[in-house]
């Protein structure tokens, strides 16, 4: 029933992209002087969980590499490498920089000199979900250095902000802002008929199923074309010919346990402890949180970094908030609310 698995999973960057050339066009401007070997601006893409930015962003940069021979790019997930000194090791390790670095001892000064003295090939660096920085010195260090493109991705500018100084505040208000929506069903389901048409074999999936899967995602293709390859594994594995609704409907509940799972995994260790505190006495209001969660740790965050991982974590459905801005109470989302694919 598979016929390439790589088109059903999460990272792939497909050849042609479905309703986003707006988008693709405006990133594209954006990165052009790259190709003239010209520093180009930081572009900064937002937009919820599973709109494509990531998917956007690798697209441009790998057109890129294609029409430009001195033109690289590298990716670097905040989620793992959410401390300056990671983000930039990941960077200079792509770049074949590190044989001689000790992980332990070399301090983030000799890091950044590194990055300053590079003189290969001009490199676009995408920085995806980089408001998980812990320390967002980083995007300085990039910013500040015409041989690095730089594309931050977060779910909203506001989001970035709210971590960051003012100084890189108002150099990131000057970037070119790249935003995107949410998934419309029928987007969603042209996605989703792509996916299929190039990983299954034919006749495998009705268009009316594509239809409920793209319902169930509620324009996060994340979600659906996770709900897509979770049905078609279980079909492949049990010899089938053709993916059931009553595959469908356990692979969506599937789905949605498999990326809450993997967006838990992610959290970094203070966002961890945060999140415990919801779990253990949720609903709470922020400074609850904040004094539960600094009994726990020994160098505490300032409650206004709790009430952005608890922005974060709402944006990934791994608590939600109730009432007003002025009352506003976290709890966990409730692991049965989910929406049916029929």
């Amino acid at each position: 029933m598979i016929r390439d698995a790589r088109v059903l999973r999460a990272g792939f960057v497909p050849r042609e992209v479905e309703h986003r050339d707006a988008e693709v066009n405006h990133l594209s401007s954006v990165l052009e002087p790259v190709t003239n070997d010209e520093p180009a601006n930081t572009a900064l893409v937002t937009g919820p969980s599973g709109a494509g930015k990531t998917c956007i962003s690798k697209f441009v940069a790998e057109r890129l590499r294609e029409e430009v021979l001195d033109v690289e790019s590298t990716y670097v997930n905040c989620w793992r490498n959410y401390t300056r000194y990671r983000a930039l090791y990941q960077i200079l390790d792509d770049l074949g920089e590190t044989l001689d670095i000790h992980r332990q001892s070399t301090p983030h000064d000799e890091l950044v000199d590194r990055l300053q003295s590079y003189d290969g090939s001009r490199r676009v660096v995408i920085l995806d979900e980089v408001d998980q920085l812990e320390n967002p010195a980083v995007i300085y260090d990039l910013h500040s250095l015409p041989q690095f493109a730089l594309i931050c991705i977060a779910n909203t500018e506001e989001q970035l902000f709210d971590c960051i100084d003012e100084r890189l505040v108002s150099r990131l208000r000057s970037s070119e802002h790249v935003r995107m929506d949410s998934y419309h069903d029928e987007q969603l389901r042209d996605i989703l008929a792509a996916r299929a048409k190039w990983g299954l074999d034919p006749d495998t999936i009705e268009a009316d199923q594509l239809h409920r899967i793209a319902d169930a995602a509620a324009g996060d293709a994340r979600l659906a074309i996770g709900i897509l390859r979770t049905a078609a594994s279980k079909a492949d594995r049990e010899n089938r010919e053709r993916i059931t609704d009553e595959l469908l409907l356990d692979a969506a509940s599937d789905a949605r346990a498999q990326i809450k799972q993997k967006n838990l995994d992610a959290l970094t260790p203070h966002q961890q402890v945060v999140y415990d505190v919801v779990r253990d006495h949720g609903p709470l209001g922020p400074s609850e949180i904040h004094d539960h969660y600094s009994d726990r740790v020994d160098d505490p965050r300032t409650q206004r970094t709790i009430r952005t991982y608890l922005s974060k974590m709402t944006q990934y459905n791994l608590v939600k908030a109730e009432g007003t801005s002025r009352d506003r109470e976290y709890a966990l989302v409730d692991a049965t609310a989910t929406s049916a694919t029929q």
